[in-house]
């Protein structure tokens, strides 16, 4: 056990003092001599107490200051494992974020590609356009089939074996999923005709497009008709109707003439992948 300076004159004092009451045969000037020795001692011993009483709290402040520090750097180490452990996974999600960024600008470009390609289909007089975020070949109702029909007219079938003959000529293109997407103007379906309603009418043209564009490519009977069809994959074609119900222009309830001869419409809507998913608007 250590002891401090005070505990060390406690003692002393202490020792002091049983010799001197101990002591005997002395005069009462020494006997007075050796009370005022031990009043003395009796001070001292009480100021020993004192400084000892000094010493302990010091000693508990500064045991108390130890304990916090090791506490705080505990802390710290903690902290700087965490840290280290955040840095880590940020680095991490930062080169998800970059690689992520990449396969996008990749996808972006064959999108622009792919656009570029449809172009050509311009010379033809038909629109390559992005809408709700699908890339869509515009084919023009009236220039495929007459009022009413779904029976193609031979202008149409000369435009359809032109754009079958772009997408089976380019092999991205040949793999790629199309839709072939009916619409019609808002004119009400005229009651008791073979299609029911605008729905069955514009089903029956997408259906009819879908048909001639899987067809196989050989010449047809008629010189004038041309081929008898696109020959392209039918595993990666499909057919829906929409009717009245999605106009390019104007609204399902308010469209004048000229929005209703736009809105009578075919479209071939290019069907990206899952990993392809992005913004087409960018590549306007």
């Amino acid at each position: 056990m250590r002891y401090t300076k005070a505990t060390y004159w406690l003692f002393t004092i202490l020792a002091v003092a049983m010799l001197a009451l101990t002591g005997c045969g002395h005069t009462d000037e020494e006997m007075a001599a050796k009370q005022r020795e031990i009043d003395k001692l009796g001070a001292d011993l009480k100021a020993a107490k004192n400084q000892i009483a000094q010493d302990q709290a010091r000693f508990n402040d500064a045991q108390a200051e130890i304990d916090k520090m090791k506490e705080q750097l505990q802390q710290a180490g903690v902290a700087l494992g965490q840290s280290k452990d955040e840095a880590a996974k940020l680095q991490q999600a930062l080169a998800e974020y970059k690689q992520r960024a990449d396969q996008l600008a990749a996808i972006e470009a064959r999108f622009r590609e792919l656009r570029s390609k449809l172009d050509k289909l311009n010379q033809i007089g038909l629109k390559v356009v992005v809408r709700n975020n699908r890339m869509v070949i515009q084919l023009p109702g009236d220039i495929l089939f007459d009022s009413g029909k779904d029976e193609l007219k031979p202008q149409g079938r000369e435009v359809l074996g032109q754009v079958a003959e772009v997408i089976r000529s380019d092999s991205d293109l040949a793999k790629r999923n199309f839709q072939v997407a009916g619409h019609t103007d808002n004119v009400k379906y005229p009651a008791g005709g073979a299609f029911k309603d605008n729905w069955g009418l514009s089903l029956a043209r997408s259906r009819t497009v879908l048909l001639f564009l899987v067809t196989p490519n050989t010449p047809a009977k008629d010189p004038k008709a041309g081929t008898t069809g696109g020959g392209l994959n039918p595993k990666h074609w499909a057919a829906s109707g929409y009717g009245e119900t999605d106009p390019q222009i104007g609204t399902v309830d308010a469209q004048d003439k000229d929005q209703q001869q736009k809105n009578r419409r075919v479209e071939l809507v290019v069907q990206p992948n899952v990993e392809e998913m992005l913004n087409l608007n960018n590549i306007k």
